[in-house]
């Protein structure tokens, strides 16, 4: 690989639907992966042709057909739930990547279709079969852009929305390894108080019969 080439131009010819099928958790990663040499530049189901193509010109090696244990590439899909069959599991909402499933706890999910990357990981998610994919809208297509199916705002958006999930996931462990850590100090105190009080009580015991046994000697 070029020294040149950065992380960063690598994931910008990845069209962040954030899908997995490439083997790793999110396009950052996989990006990370080609940019150390762990990776293949045909792992990229969403991303096509188009992508193999670009990745090569980037990396100045030679282009590959899609390596198909990756998938298969298709048209972009948006997930669309079937709302009154939803159960409010919520475990759809926990699957996607971009936050774009928006509902709570026994009630009602939808998905923001404008936010839908296509994904698919909330279908196999769902325990009563209750999403489908349906064809994305196309759009106008944009001189010189990379792919028929995603445009900038698309793959920016995209790419800012799962930052801002891996943040915001980030920071409710944090509060909760930090309650856990508060909760084993506070059960730790407990314990030595428990021991000290313990301990005190046999001293007590201890001292009362020695000196009941001096009295009687």
């Amino acid at each position: 690989m070029p020294s040149m080439v950065t992380i960063a131009e690598i994931d910008d010819w990845l069209p962040q639907t954030q899908c997995t099928q490439c083997g790793y958790p999110n396009c950052r990663a996989y990006a990370e992966a080609l940019a150390d040499g762990d990776a293949d530049i045909n792992q990229c189901p969403p991303g096509g042709d188009h992508t193999i193509r670009g990745l090569a010109l980037l990396l100045d090696i030679g282009s590959r057909p899609l390596n198909p244990s990756f998938g298969r590439h298709h048209s972009r899909c948006v997930a669309i739930i079937k709302e009154d069959r939803c159960i409010g599991c919520t475990l759809c909402i926990q699957a996607c990547p971009v936050d774009a499933i928006v509902g709570a706890a026994k009630h009602m999910h939808t998905v923001m279709e404008q936010e839908c990357t296509g994904c698919e990981l909330c279908v196999p998610a769902c325990p009563v079969d209750c999403i489908d994919l349906h064809p994305a809208a196309r759009r106008a297509p944009e001189v010189s852009w990379r792919w028929p199916d995603f445009s900038p705002a698309d793959t920016d958006r995209a790419r800012r929305r799962t930052t801002a999930r891996q943040q915001r996931l980030a920071a409710q462990k944090a509060r909760r390894d930090a309650r856990k850590h508060a909760q084993r100090l506070a059960q730790n105190r407990h314990r030595r108080q428990i021991k000290q009080e313990i301990q005190s009580a046999v001293t007590r015991v201890r001292t009362r019969r020695a000196e009941s046994r001096t009295k009687r000697s």
